[in-house]
């Protein structure tokens, strides 16, 4: 299923990229689409890896509320704002929901700080299980590198975000390159759950 991860139900064009590539997907292998067909692309596009699986090629389905919608054929979705993983649908494991009362500091990438702190409260199923948990993180620089993402250049500022939950105890790491001309999350790893499920996905063309 998670390898099936491409559109489905949208323009003509998107539809044909869903044709072009729904026969490499079925394997296991990392999908690597050539330069000059992502740029030939109108749409925003990205590679996602779930829980350490085969990287695959997904195209935008729609903007909604500063969130980026990523529909499957299946009817998984993915939902990401500037970065941050905010919900997923009829995966195996599910974020539901994040809660916060103050805004993601990843929302102002460009005005991140060492030690910006932020606290939020997840809701996520493990195998259809209910879980829930408070989360405490604190960002911390971690110096500057130039992505080759779809043959560009891109020079981003890295930036870990250390997280804790208490319960369940667990620590982990997040990371996300910021891209120094535009401030968008241009590639990040980071975890679905508390400390579990870990996705990765680098954003080849962003959204306008």
């Amino acid at each position: 299923m998670l390898a099936g991860l491409l559109l489905q139900g949208c323009t003509p064009g998107q539809q044909s990229m869903v044709d072009t590539f729904s026969t490499v997907v079925t394997g296991d292998r990392d999908i690597t689409v050539p330069d000059a067909q992502i740029a030939a692309l109108p749409y925003s596009t990205m590679y996602l890896r779930l829980n350490g699986g085969q990287r695959i090629f997904v195209v935008l389905g729609y903007i909604g509320q500063d969130q980026s919608k990523w529909l499957s054929q299946d009817g998984a979705m993915v939902v990401t704002r500037n970065g941050r993983l905010m919900k997923t649908v009829n995966l195996h494991y599910n974020l539901l929901n994040i809660t916060a009362t103050t805004p993601d500091p990843l929302l102002h990438a460009n005005s991140l700080t060492a030690g910006t702190t932020w606290q939020r409260v997840i809701q996520w199923t493990e195998e259809g299980h209910y879980r829930a948990a408070t989360l405490k993180s604190s960002f911390e620089p971690a110096g500057s590198e130039v992505l080759n993402i779809a043959g560009q250049a891109v020079p981003c500022q890295v930036w870990h975000e250390n997280v804790e939950s208490t319960a369940p105890a667990r620590s982990w790491r997040n990371t996300f390159w910021i891209d120094t001309r535009t401030s968008q999350v241009r590639q990040s790893q980071q975890m679905l759950g508390a400390g579990v499920f870990p996705v990765e996905f680098t954003t080849l063309k962003p959204a306008p």
